[in-house]
């Protein structure tokens, strides 16, 4: 049996894809349904993955010694809290308004909304260990080893971006095609 954890999956099934081959990620933006929910919608997912990337890039230069240990302490405290608050709002409209519709849409690809369902709660884990180790982080940025707490963030960082990138990617391939079909009418 395939692993279809979040951890463990590298893609979603076929049977979950069904929609992407009539309506592929390339032909999205061209789209006449494409303006409006769904780019906002894409874009809430672009402005997550590059929060991720500042978090990394402002780690590594702390670590390097190019970023100072207050700088440090506040950029990850203003961009941690920022990404941790809008993501669990953005899942919150998720499983509240958007799931629930768009499963009723499409039947086929029904297990692929108790897929994202599980990541959302997966994710609620890895999203408190991050809290913790950017806490860490903060705390020590000033102390006597400022590097021990800012590498395990680091290390935190690499696996928590993964993981997002791999819900982010599987939610659109899942989503998007429905809208771009049916319309946004009832979601928006």
């Amino acid at each position: 049996m395939t692993d279809l954890s979040l951890d463990g999956r590298t893609g979603l099934p076929d049977h979950l894809r069904v929609l992407l081959a009539d309506y592929p990620r390339a032909g999205w933006a061209a789209d006449p349904q494409f303006h409006g929910l769904v780019s906002f919608w894409l874009e809430r997912h672009m402005m997550f993955r590059q929060i991720m990337g500042h978090l990394s890039r402002e780690t590594e230069g702390f670590l390097d010694g190019a970023r100072d240990p207050r700088g440090f302490a506040q950029g990850v405290a203003r961009y941690g809290g920022l990404f941790v608050n809008q993501l669990h709002g953005h899942h919150q409209i998720e499983d509240q308004h958007y799931f629930p519709i768009l499963r009723d849409r499409e039947p086929r690809i029904e297990r692929g909304f108790d897929l994202l369902d599980a990541d959302h709660h997966a994710l609620d884990g890895i999203l408190d260990r991050f809290v913790a180790q950017a806490n860490a982080a903060i705390q020590g940025a000033g102390g006597p080893d400022p590097k021990a707490a800012a590498g395990a963030l680091h290390t935190g960082l690499a696996d928590l971006e993964r993981l997002i990138d791999r819900h982010l990617t599987d939610e659109e391939d899942l989503i998007v095609p429905v809208i771009l079909r049916d319309g946004p009418g009832g979601l928006g």
